[in-house]
């Protein structure tokens, strides 16, 4: 076996977040009264955070204050008179409902008998435990390293110092990240040193200057690589 450790990313690497990200959408503005909002307001959201997450990535924000801005920001924009701190709450509790996975990763994981799993993910602590906790996939990591607790966000080198700490290994050629953002994930692990697996579904152009030691489209060819 060619690969001991797989570290893999969570959200739309194992994990469906759109999907959980738009059942929590509709769930909170309907719990604040306004169902039609999660509709009339998601593309602006979107934008939001999508711009909110690469400042986390650069170190420009931090988790905490990003979960609140994000619908601070959506209010003001769409002249809201909702308070961003109860809203975000409501909206963290739904979201952590939502455990969907991407097709074949519960087969996958299965597959990957006498690998060591762990997830490395910068999503919130809270959400993503219990997502991971919540769904098919909840006894099969080793490790679930999280950047609020490791104090970095990939892909900065501190988040792989502590997720190699947690799981006690050293050697880096025996380690693959496997994940879908090329910003955190590929590049995070080309910078550390380790193989990476870019999960491109959708057949993206790489623009972001970083190649990974591998591609793939469905899960299931992971198998191939790292058996």
């Amino acid at each position: 076996m060619k690969y001991d450790v797989i570290l893999f990313d969570a959200d739309d690497t194992l994990f469906d977040y759109g999907m959980a990200e738009g059942q929590a959408f509709l769930n909170v503005f309907t719990h604040f009264g306004l169902p039609a909002g999660a509709e009339e307001y998601a593309a602006s959201y979107q934008e939001i955070n999508r711009a909110l997450w690469a400042d986390l990535e650069a170190g420009q924000i931090t988790s905490a204050a990003l979960r609140v801005e994000r619908f601070n920001r959506l209010f003001v924009r769409h002249n809201l008179e909702y308070n961003p701190e109860e809203f975000s709450e409501a909206y963290l509790r739904f979201l952590g409902e939502g455990t969907f996975l991407i097709q074949g990763a519960a087969e996958l994981c299965g597959a990957l008998e006498g690998c060591r799993l762990a997830i490395i993910t910068n999503g919130i602590k809270d959400v993503q435990l219990s997502r991971i906790k919540g769904s098919p996939l909840a006894e099969t990591f080793e490790q679930i390293i999280i950047s609020e607790e490791a104090g970095y966000q990939k892909p900065a080198a501190g988040i792989f110092d502590y997720a190699f700490d947690k799981l006690g290994i050293s050697d880096k050629s025996r380690v693959l990240i496997v994940g879908d953002s090329l910003t955190s994930d590929i590049r995070g692990g080309v910078n550390y040193g380790i193989d990476t697996c870019w999960f491109n579904p959708l057949g993206k152009t790489n623009g972001a200057g970083v190649e990974p030691t591998y591609e793939i489209r469905e899960l299931a060819e992971l198998l191939d690589i790292v058996k």
